[in-house]
């Protein structure tokens, strides 16, 4: 096992960020004896991942973190920085290493306030490990004045900080910054690896395991979701229905409040599992008494608490939502595959029924029309549409055709 065997389809990447180690290895332990380091290196201070949703761009940068900090007595004699068991790898990839910061978000976006703190931090020196690494899981989310204040840090980093940086893609980051990193991309792993993934690491059955990974076209993480999730399988069964139901308007007002509300669900659970939990942890740690009554000049940090839970859940269920229309943008893909004969294996084949349906009731014309409508959708979300008024419009565009 090393840092590497996460990271599924991207042997190029791999290899990429193993040489970076090995030569930023090369780097310390020359500084370590007074001696000048290698002049040639593939190391750099800061790195920007881009890829697909699912592709695994922050399993990379995680697994980069850890090589970096990887202390293995292998390295000494010629082995590969990432062995996956030392102490630095293992902290680091567990998410406890001193020197390995991993910033993610689940609100809407990451402001100046909170990348003002990680720029302070990139200043420091490392505490324990080889090098001060930061990752930022969500850098397609910094707000224009947050990309502004990360600029300077990048522009002008400390000796031994490095930027682990990872979008969906290059137009996500402020030229300014991805200018000053060095650029790699992730594809979308094939369906057998994926599939290959969850039944060795999570221990899916192989059945069960090549569906998922069909279903979600190698995206790792909705994979593991839909094999081990009956509330995930369930909700993209309501997904995949959605073509079947748009036969007149009422059946497409309908279909569109079903979207919604099935957003608002994973809303819901997500408050359930975290807000609760959030809430009396910061009762007790502002010292409430029993019975819940808040000590004087609380407040203000409850509400900030409660405005932070309300945002995360907007967040939760646009995510939500973005995801049931790349369902239904797959069902589409599927059907006008059918149409123009193509042998390519279909995302969607537990529902074949339902796309031969559509297919011979329909033309590729009005296929290519109906997932630029769900194109549409995603776009008025993303202009902050009210989202039953977006989803309606489109399942009213998916009748048309």
């Amino acid at each position: 096992m090393t840092v590497w065997d996460d990271l599924v389809g991207q042997d190029r990447v791999a290899e990429t960020l193993t040489a970076a180690a090995r030569d930023a290895d090369a780097r310390v332990t020359a500084e370590a004896s007074g001696t000048p380091p290698p002049e040639a290196t593939k190391m750099t201070h800061a790195w920007l991942f881009t890829g697909p949703p699912g592709s695994g761009r922050s399993t990379a940068a995680r697994a980069f973190a850890a090589a970096l900090q990887c202390t293995s007595p292998d390295r000494a004699l010629g082995g590969v920085p990432g062995c996956g068991f030392c102490d630095g790898c293992h902290t680091s990839l567990i998410g406890t290493h001193a020197d390995v910061e991993v910033i993610r978000t689940d609100l809407l976006s990451i402001g100046v306030k909170e990348t003002r703190e990680q720029v302070r931090r990139a200043q420091l020196s490392p505490a324990v490990g080889r090098w001060q690494v930061i990752v930022l899981e969500d850098a397609d989310r910094l707000t224009e004045g947050a990309g502004n204040v990360l600029l300077k840090a990048v522009e002008e980093p400390a000796p031994r900080t490095v930027w682990l940086l990872c979008a969906p893609s290059l137009e996500d980051v402020l030229p300014t910054i991805r200018s000053r990193c060095r650029h790699l991309t992730l594809r979308t792993p094939p369906v057998d690896a994926v599939a290959d993934v969850l039944m060795r690491r999570d221990g899916i059955e192989p059945e069960a395991a090549a569906a998922a990974a069909r279903a979600t076209q190698g995206h790792i993480g909705r994979a593991r979701r839909l094999a081990t999730d009956e509330r995930a399988r369930a909700r993209r069964a309501t997904v995949l229905k959605v073509p079947l139901r748009v036969e007149d308007i009422g059946g497409c007002l309908r279909a569109a409040q079903e979207l919604i509300d099935a957003a608002g669900e994973d809303s819901k659970e997500v408050a359930e599992g975290v807000d609760v939990k959030e809430t009396e942890d910061m009762k007790a740690a502002l010292g409430a008494a029993p019975g819940g009554r808040m000590p004087r000049g609380t407040a203000g940090v409850m509400k900030e608490l409660a405005d932070r839970q309300k945002r995360r859940s907007t967040r939760t269920q646009r995510d939500s939502l973005d995801l049931a229309l790349t369902d239904l943008t797959g069902f589409y893909r599927d059907v006008l595959a059918i149409q123009f004969g193509s042998r390519i294996g279909l995302a969607n084949e537990d529902v074949r029924d339902a796309l031969d349906r559509i297919a011979r009731a329909s033309t590729p014309e009005a296929t290519l029309r109906r997932i630029e409508a769900i194109g549409a959708c995603r776009q008025a979300l993303d202009r902050n549409v009210a989202p039953l008024l977006a989803v309606e419009a489109m399942t009213v565009s998916l009748r048309a055709g």
